[in-house]
């Protein structure tokens, strides 16, 4: 059993993933948090003027119980907040979950939560102002980032110095009335999807490699269509830790978007260098491609310079400059975004 593992996602699941969530109660196996963050920053591009605008904001509340005989239970709900403006939509829903965790037995999760896929493929996904796009072009109903309505199981074991990780997900049937007034590219119907992850940690370097499958019926493709990835992953380090080096790579079929239809064919990468000096500031590097093969087109190409900076541990600030390399899909417009983070 990589018990290490086990005990970093029942930590996650109390505390969130930034160190500052604050436990509000703590009694008798029984804890309960809040967590989140505020986000905003000066946005703007060669195309469009300055804005502020939000980041992700978001804010969310867990609980545990220790339930004895070595099984932890948590649950956990996320919103996603509207900072900058009211209206009907100042909370929408981003994660909603209720699991159990065990040392020798895994960890079990049922509701909208990060799948055992982001596991593998999101371990690019790391700067603040600028990452990998790729993996939120429909990521709630094909469970590439947050997955809508999963079950799913992770467990581990230790083989002398490796550690070797494993993931199930499901989805049902996640079936909407096709509605004339909506033609997001993602509109559909979707039949079961299941994913399998595997991992391997040792001395600090994580190789992993996750297949995604399950059946879509897009409303402007005609037939149902396998939506299928097979990701590769790298990583070395800790993020903000000295070091950390990550890639990606997927090969993709109807999951990637791109002029408003899902892509027949596509392959996927990222990769990011980050650097944390001993002051708190973090440089990163990071670079980002998409390519339509069916079609021999380049759908993203995109590198990003970014430095963040712990004021504390619930203050950073955060720079980054993305430069568009050119793509086939849309005119070249470079990026840059300025701001900060306040972590509840």
């Amino acid at each position: 059993m990589n018990k290490k593992i086990i005990a970093l996602a029942v930590a996650a699941a109390a505390f969130g993933t930034q160190a500052s969530a604050v436990e509000l109660y703590n009694n008798d196996g029984s804890t309960f948090s809040i967590g989140g963050h505020v986000t905003a920053a000066i946005q703007g591009s060669e195309e469009n003027d300055p804005t502020v605008e939000a980041v992700s904001p978001r804010i969310n509340f867990t609980a545990t119980q220790d339930l004895g005989n070595g099984f932890t239970a948590d649950a956990r709900g996320e919103w996603a907040m509207n900072m900058l403006e009211g209206g009907d939509n100042t909370f929408t829903t981003r994660l909603g979950y209720i699991g159990v965790t065990h040392e020798d037995f895994g960890r079990a999760v049922a509701g909208t939560q990060w799948s055992p896929y982001y596991d593998i493929a999101g371990v690019a996904d790391m700067p603040i102002a600028f990452a990998n796009d790729f993996l939120y072009d429909n990521h709630g109903k094909l469970g590439t980032g947050r997955a809508d309505k999963m079950v799913s199981y992770r467990n581990g074991v230790e083989l002398g110095s490796v550690g070797l990780n494993f993931g199930l997900g499901w989805q049902g049937d996640n079936s909407e009335a096709f509605d004339a007034n909506d033609t997001s590219a993602e509109m559909g119907t979707y039949g079961d999807r299941v994913q399998a992850a595997i991992s391997a940690d040792v001395a600090g370097f994580t190789a992993g490699y996750v297949y995604n499958t399950g059946t879509v019926n897009y409303w402007n493709i005609a037939g149902e269509k396998d939506a299928t990835s097979h990701a590769l992953s790298a990583k070395y380090g800790v993020y903000g830790n000295g070091l950390y080096v990550a890639a990606v790579y997927a090969m993709n079929e109807y999951m990637n978007i791109a002029a408003g239809s899902a892509l027949e064919d596509t392959s996927a990468y990222e990769f990011v260098a980050a650097y944390a000096l001993s002051n708190s500031l973090n440089l990163s590097v990071n670079y980002e491609g998409v390519e339509n093969d069916a079609d021999n087109l380049t759908v993203r190409s995109e590198m990003a310079i970014q430095a963040e900076y712990n004021f504390t541990n619930s203050f950073v600030g955060f720079a980054g400059y993305q430069i568009d390399l050119g793509d086939d899909y849309s005119k070249d417009d470079d990026k840059y975004s300025v701001g900060v983070r306040y972590y509840l």
